[in-house]
């Protein structure tokens, strides 16, 4: 019998279920489990990534500087303040190898995010989860859960997979209570789907303690790149960069990137329709006895009335071509987490739906 073994932690993760794109013996399937944006990437992100070809046998650069150089001009952030990472998921990884590590907690909530739990236990720190009330974020109970050995609290906002977000003094008065050594990571990866929200840029600006995590796989439609970024204060952003592999993003991804970035017409284009479908979808469900909470994202969590409804409800979907997201994984086994699709997508899902409940009755 071998003697190597991994590291605590490790074998206490399990491998991470992504949201299913094939039906078995169904051939042309709408896939709206992963919340990607329907109408792709713009067309100059589409015609930087065709310039890109032509360059494939240079090494990309280091320092992102042009990519972050764009973010930052969109967003009004220092670019020296921002690390670039293959999605946001890595630099979520980051944060927790670079502090966390054995007798440290991270903690999530227990609806959230699969990676939180996921990099703390790759560092080798203990995640903690704490109740949500009712699918939101509850500050009270995290800042109950904070103490000593508290390194890290990652929370999503709006959340995933339930829609929901914290208000802006919420997320505040959250800031304010996280002890000193604590770092608060506000996951904004739906962000630019909320309006009038900055993901928390402010708060990660003039606190010492805060960092926020953005992608370009949502709403910009780059989900096949893998590219996401970060903000925070300059000690921190300094540590991340000292683990960061000199060469994580390629070329294709960086050039694509920075184009998607600045073509804000776009960007709110794809932000108006999915506002207008995602509105739609909720009333439509409501109506046939599904409801959902109000979602600031490019989903919705449709609530059934048990999990054995949902589940069947699911098979239903799949027998019409249609894949959605189960979140038993997420402790919602009563709820299907569905992405905002195209108009047609948006109809053919709340008519099948329709039909599942009138068959039912």
């Amino acid at each position: 019998m071998t003697q190597i073994t991994p590291q605590s932690g490790i074998m206490e993760i399990s491998l991470y279920q992504s949201g299913a794109s094939k039906i078995e013996g169904v051939e042309q399937v709408v896939k709206l489990s992963s919340n990607e944006n329907p109408f792709g990437p713009s067309e100059a992100a589409l015609e930087a990534f065709r310039r890109a070809s032509y360059t494939l046998h240079r090494y990309p650069s280091t320092d992102h500087a042009d990519l972050r150089a764009a973010i930052g001009e969109v967003h009004g952030l220092d670019p020296a303040r921002i690390i670039c990472g293959v999605g946001s998921d890595e630099v979520i990884h980051f944060l927790c190898q670079c502090y966390a590590g054995p007798g440290d907690e991270v903690i999530h909530t227990e609806h959230g995010f699969s990676m939180y739990r996921i990099s703390a236990l790759a560092a080798g720190a203990t995640p903690v989860e704490v109740s949500e009330c009712d699918r939101v974020v509850d500050v009270d109970a995290i800042l109950a859960a904070c103490n000593d050995r508290t390194r890290l609290v990652f929370i999503a906002n709006p959340a995933n997979p339930t829609g929901t977000m914290l208000s802006k003094s919420a997320l505040t008065r959250l800031a304010d209570g996280v002890p000193d050594h604590t770092i608060l990571v506000i996951d904004s990866a739906y962000a630019e789907y909320a309006k009038g929200y900055d993901g928390g840029a402010a708060l990660a600006t003039v606190r010492p303690n805060v960092v926020m995590t953005r992608t370009f796989s949502k709403l910009y439609g780059l989900g096949g790149l893998r590219v996401g970024w970060g903000y925070g204060p300059q000690d921190i952003i300094d540590v991340l960069n000292r683990i960061r592999g000199p060469f994580n993003l390629s070329q294709p991804a960086l050039v694509t990137a920075e184009a998607a970035v600045r073509d804000r017409a776009y960007a709110e284009k794809c932000r108006t329709e999915n506002a207008r479908l995602r509105d739609w979808l909720a009333a439509a469900l409501a109506d046939v006895g599904v409801p959902s909470d109000r979602s600031s994202a490019n989903f919705i969590l449709a609530r059934f009335e048990s999990a054995a409804q949902a589940e069947a409800c699911n098979a239903h979907l799949n027998a019409q071509g249609l894949i959605v997201r189960a979140t038993t994984g997420y402790k919602l086994p009563q709820c299907l987490r569905i992405t905002i699709g195209d108009e047609a997508s948006c109809r053919r899902v709340a008519h099948a739906i329709g039909q599942f409940l009138g068959a039912e009755t």
